[in-house]
């Protein structure tokens, strides 16, 4: 099919798409005009319920972690498709490897940034749960420092400061290690995800429980799905 189909048919449909994204931004009440009772609830109860300060945590760890589970899941899936669909198509092709970077700001730029934005991720990741942040934005921030790294040293040096065989393991073990932390609650008598760890005192790291396994098992298993997908997409790119 050529290009020019192909866009005939893309389209219409993201026409559509923005149609009713505008449709539906028009019709949203004011900032701060309403905060509905589901809101009025979590401010008086959730602080005092799960020693929290982030709110949007608590929402997405505590009371609806079971929807947080699924939608990590859905990454979990989405990139292990990806990476067989790449993977497999390599080596069918088993074309050769280009690999250069010749531009010294770029490597200088990229080398800056790796551990910076690795730190700051990690960061986030840590405080998700007492400042503005968690796991997934972390997870996201965290991944652009390696991206960096190609930037800075080309593919090979990637490939060896971030080989395929630990990325799928780690993606892998976020993903198992929050559904572990959900069965220690059935093994405490409990709901799946209940709260089985001492709350500690609000504003410190120490507190909100379960939430901070549950937020750390998210931000290694995004880290390490956003980086996986660099690493396929750099593949394809470094081969011709």
């Amino acid at each position: 099919m050529s290009e020019r189909r192909r866009r005939a048919l893309v389209l219409p449909p993201l026409a559509a798409i923005l149609g009713v994204l505008m449709w539906g931004y028009t019709d949203l009440p004011d900032f701060g005009d309403r905060i509905g009772e589901y809101g009025r609830l979590l401010n008086e109860n959730a602080q005092g319920q799960r020693h929290i300060t982030n709110f949007v945590t608590v929402v997405m760890f505590g009371y609806r972690g079971l929807d947080t589970m699924v939608e990590e899941f859905i990454l979990f899936t989405a990139v292990m498709g990806l990476v067989l669909l790449l993977r497999s198509s390599r080596t069918a092709l088993g074309r050769p490897r280009r690999d250069t970077v010749t531009s010294d700001a770029v490597r200088t730029v990229g080398g800056a940034l790796a551990p910076v934005l690795l730190l700051f991720g990690l960061w986030v990741i840590t405080f998700g749960y007492i400042t503005p942040g968690g796991g997934f934005q972390g997870g996201v921030i965290a991944s652009g420092g390696a991206l960096m790294l190609w930037a800075a040293g080309g593919h090979r040096h990637f490939r060896r400061l971030a080989p395929s065989t630990l990325l799928d393991a780690t993606e892998g073990l976020g993903a198992a290690a929050y559904v572990a932390v959900g069965f220690l609650g059935l093994t405490a008598g409990a709901a799946f995800l209940a709260n089985t760890l001492p709350l500690g005192s609000a504003g410190t790291l120490a507190s909100s429980g379960t939430i901070a396994p549950l937020n750390w098992a998210s931000g290694i298993e995004v880290t390490a799905a956003f980086v996986l997908i660099y690493q396929e997409f750099i593949e394809e790119y470094a081969q011709t």
